[in-house]
Order: C-alpha cells, then sequence, then structure tokens
C-alpha cells in the first residue's frame, strides 16, 4: 500500500493562472477494526518556496487495510475535485508546485486552470535521495510539505526524492538497487527501526545485509556523500526486542512490542544494538576508504529532551511538530555533507 501513496510527490507547471483545479481520484485508508476512513489529506500549492494555498478532495474512495493480514482491498472512487487560489502575478506565468499527499493514493486525471499551463523551468538545486521508514514516509506529519524529509530539502534548498517507505525499510536487495539508479548529489539512508519492528533479523545477519545494501548503491555513487541515520529515540524498542504491532486493546492507536529483554541475548534486535552496528559498519568503510560517508545517531534528530517535550502519542511515530524539528536538525546535516557552509 506504501508505494501507492508516496511522499513528496509534487505536480510542477509554469502558469500564470489564479486558479488551479486538479480532477483526481483518491481512496483515503480505513484501518481495521474501524470502519471510518482516516481525514482528508492536504494537497498544498507552492509557488516561490511558500505554501499558498491548500485544499482536500472533495470526493474520495476507500481503500481498507486490515494490519493483522497486511492486506488491502480498494472500492471504486468517484472524479474528485482539489482547486486552488494562486497568488496575482500580474499575467506573468509563474512555476508552482501541488504537492501531494503522502497518506492517500491519487490518480491526477486532469488538470485545469483558467490561464494557459506550460512546462516548467528546470529544477535548479542539488537532488538529495532519501531512503528511509514510516517517519520518514511522513508518519504524522500535518500536510505533504510538512514530513521531516520535505522540511529538510526546503530549508537546504534540495530537490527532494522520497523513497521512505512505511514499514517497509527493511534492507530489501531492489531498494537499494533503486537508490544505486537514481541521480543523485546527496544521498541518505535512515535504517533499523523496520527491521526491529518486523522482528526479521539477529545481530549477526543486520551488519552483513547493511554493508550488501551499501555495497549496491556504491555501485552508483562510489562518491556521492552518503549519510547513514540510525533510528530515532523509541523507547518502546530502545532495549526490548521486536515484533511491534497495534494493540487492540488500547483506545486509540497505539503500538507494543512481544519481544523481551533477555532475548537479547538471544541475538534479538534492539535500537540500541542496531545502533552500534550502524556506527561500527560506518566506521570500517571510513577506514577501508569511503570517507564520504557518515554516520548519524538519530537520537540527536529526536532524542531523550524531544521526546519528554514532544512525546510520541501512539509511541513509535513523532508527531507533526517533532516532525518539523527533525527536518530542521537534518538540513544542517545535508548542509555539511555537501560540504556547504553553515548558515
Amino acid at each position: 500500500m506504501c508505494d501507492e501513496q508516496p511522499s513528496g510527490v509534487r505536480l510542477r507547471l509554469r502558469t500564470a493562472a489564479r486558479r488551479l483545479v486538479l480532477r483526481v481520484r483518491t481512496w483515503r485508508v480505513a484501518t481495521l477494526p474501524h470502519a471510518e476512513p482516516a481525514a482528508g489529506e492536504r494537497f498544498e500549492a507552492v509557488v516561490g518556496g511558500r505554501v499558498v494555498d491548500a485544499a482536500v478532495c472533495d470526493a474520495v474512495g476507500v481503500q481498507t487495510f486490515d494490519p493483522g493480514t497486511a492486506t488491502t482491498s480498494a472500492g471504486p472512487a468517484p472524479l474528485g475535485s482539489v482547486s486552488f487560489a494562486l497568488p496575482d502575478a500580474g499575467g506573468v506565468p509563474t512555476d508552482v508546485e501541488v504537492w501531494l499527499p503522502y497518506r492517500e493514493r491519487v490518480v491526477l486525471v486532469a488538470v485545469e486552470a483558467d490561464a494557459a499551463v506550460l512546462a516548467p523551468a528546470p529544477v535548479d538545486a542539488p537532488r538529495w535521495v532519501h531512503h528511509g521508514s514510516s517517519i520518514s514516509h511522513g508518519a504524522n506529519a500535518d500536510a505533504p510539505t510538512g514530513t521531516w524529509p520535505a522540511v529538510a530539502a526546503r530549508a537546504a534548498g534540495l530537490d527532494l526524492v522520497n523513497l521512505g517507505l512505511s514499514g517497509n525499510a527493511v534492507l530489501d536487495p531492489f531498494v537499494a538497487r533503486a537508490v544505486r539508479d537514481q541521480p543523485a548529489d546527496v544521498l541518505s539512508l535512515k535504517l533499523g527501526i523496520n527491521v526491529v519492528n518486523h522482528d526479521l533479523m539477529r545481530r549477526r545477519a543486520f551488519g552483513p545485509a547493511v554493508h550488501g545494501f551499501l555495497d549496491t548503491v556504491r555501485e552508483g555513487h562510489p562518491t556521492t556523500p552518503l549519510v547513514v541515520v540510525s533510528p530515532v529515540l523509541c523507547p518502546l524498542v530502545e532495549d526490548v526486542p521486536g515484533p511491534t504491532s497495534i494493540d487492540p486493546d488500547a483506545p486509540d492507536v497505539r503500538f507494543r512490542t512481544a519481544g523481551r529483554p533477555e532475548e537479547v541475548a538471544e541475538g534479538k534486535l534492539t535500537l540500541l544494538v542496531v545502533r552500534d552496528v550502524l556506527a561500527a559498519v560506518v566506521a570500517a568503510r571510513r577506514a577501508a576508504g569511503d570517507t564520504a560517508l557518515t554516520y548519524v545517531d538519530g537520537r540527536t534528530l529526536y532524542g531523550d529532551a524531544d521526546a519528554a517535550e514532544l512525546p510520541m502519542a501512539d509511541l513509535l511515530h513523532p508527531d507533526a511538530a517533532a516532525q518539523h524539528r527533525m527536518g530542521t536538525r537534518f538540513a544542517q546535516v545535508l548542509t555539511t555533507a555537501l560540504g556547504r557552509p553553515q548558515p
């Protein structure tokens, strides 16, 4: 399902229009056992780097997700509309970006405007390719421009390609090939939390899997700045292994873990173990000559003090304010990786 709801996707065009309308078919997710779909997600219009209007689709279909079986089913979706009021540019065409929601499946049918729609100017910014988990995908962000990668990209002046895959940052080889084959000026990989949550690997397998993933990425980007980011603070699985799941007894969406602390001695992964392994992998590769590879502890983006101020309501995902904070902090990481002076 997450590949049908990509994060950071935007429609770019050039127009002098004051009114822009997207005709779309959109599906909102209803997670069982709840029958109602999620609230409408924002589409955002950006001009000159500023969000100038936002709207939700006026007619939607429903895509049902069963977390117990990890399956989805989608009903029909009517043709809906998303309308934006654009600033008056005095009849002079200007570039417009429409950021699509990251928690809805969207099929673009038509674009309508009250002035000609032209091809946009080429993107003139370094390209950043990022891969990560649901937190990178945008979980609990308040808008498509509010996910932490979007905040970081906009703050650092970068062209974002977000390969965040909710629940699926698990070192799949095909994802490594996808990152390898993307043009990029800077790369980042936020790894570990989904491996723990799915209880997919033991410590013995995790390190070699990370090495293999990095080997593949380096086939296409041998010297591109590459930042490996460990998980942000998540007390639920800091020192207790997975697997995690939605707690059916909680009054709202909240996660729990079935792991036990004593299982760490058997090789099970916690976030503390994952961070140790990731730091060691990066250190070994840097010692072998890959000095364009760096490591960032995710707790520098969201740590103990942040969790005290902005706790995770569902015990797994930072909220919208924390997403903004993480993005602002990571913009500085990207600036350093690209060799730019800090603002």
